[in-house]
C-alpha cells in the first residue's frame, strides 16, 4: 500500500533520514519509534506524500509519489487518515463539524446525516461532546475527535504521530484500543509514538512491528510484539 524503497530527505542542507526502505502491507499494524528529532514525523510526512523524497522512490498504492499531478495527490491523500502530534481544529465550530469537515470539503457532507457521523462520534466517546466547541475539550476528548476526523472518509492507512503525547495513561489505553480496532477492521495502522510503555501495551492486543529511526536510518526492532 505504502512502499518506501532507498529513501533519503535533506533539510536545510543536512541529510535527516538515508536509505530508508520501509513497506507497509494491507492491514498491518507498525509502531515507529526513535528519539526526538530523529525524524518520524518526516518519515510520516514521506508516507502521505506530504514530502517528496530527496531521493530514492515512495509508491503509495503502487504509484511512484513523484508521477502524481495535484488531483491524484488529493485522491491518494482521501485514503490516508492522519492523526498530527499538534492537533488543529476551526474554533469557532462545534466537535462535530469540525470531524465532519472532510466530508464537507469533498462535497459529501450529506453522508453525516445518513449516520456516518452520528455512528463515529458514539465510537470515539463523544457524542454528549458534539456541541462542545474545541477548546472545551480536554487533551484526551481533543485527540479521540483528531481521531474521528481522519477515519471519517474510511480510509486503508491510518498514520498517527504521538497521538498519546499529551494525555494520561488511562486515555492512551483507550487511544490504543481504538487504533486496534481499526487494524482489526482491516486498516493499515502506523504509529509513530517515543512511548515505550505504549508499545509493550500493545503486546496483548496485536501483532505489531516496531520500526526504530537510529542514525538516519529505520531498523527492524522487533518482530510480533
Amino acid at each position: 500500500m505504502i512502499e518506501l524503497e532507498n529513501v533519503a530527505y535533506s533539510y536545510g542542507g543536512g541529510e535527516l533520514l538515508s536509505d530508508i526502505s520501509v513497506k507497509l502491507a494491507p492491514g498491518s499494524f507498525h509502531f515507529l519509534t526513535g528519539p526526538s528529532g530523529a525524524g518520524k514525523t518526516t518519515l510520516l510526512k514521506l508516507c502521505y506524500g506530504a514530502l517528496l523524497p530527496t531521493s530514492g522512490q515512495v509508491r503509495l498504492f503502487d504509484r511512484d509519489v513523484r508521477s502524481l499531478q495535484r488531483d491524484d495527490i488529493a485522491k491518494v491523500r482521501r485514503r490516508v487518515g492522519v492523526v498530527h502530534q499538534d492537533v488543529q481544529f476551526l474554533d469557532h465550530l462545534p466537535v462535530s463539524d469540525n470531524v465532519a469537515l472532510p466530508l464537507t470539503v469533498s462535497g459529501r457532507h450529506a453522508d453525516a446525516a445518513n449516520g456516518d457521523l452520528t455512528e463515529l462520534m458514539t465510537w470515539v466517546g463523544l457524542t454528549v461532546r458534539a456541541d462542545a466547541l474545541p477548546p472545551e475539550l480536554s487533551g484526551g476528548e481533543r485527540q479521540r475527535a483528531a481521531l474521528a476526523r481522519a477515519v471519517i472518509m474510511s480510509p486503508d492507512v491510518v498514520l498517527a504521530d504521538e497521538p498519546t503525547g499529551n494525555v494520561d495513561w488511562d486515555m492512551s489505553q483507550r487511544l490504543l484500543t481504538l487504533l486496534v480496532e481499526l487494524n482489526k477492521m482491516g486498516k493499515t495502522v502506523l504509529i509513530a509514538t517515543h512511548d515505550l510503555s505504549l508499545i509493550r501495551a500493545a503486546k496483548a492486543q496485536v501483532q505489531a512491528r516496531v520500526l526504530r529511526i537510529s542514525n538516519r536510518r529505520v531498523q527492524l526492532a522487533g518482530a510480533d510484539l
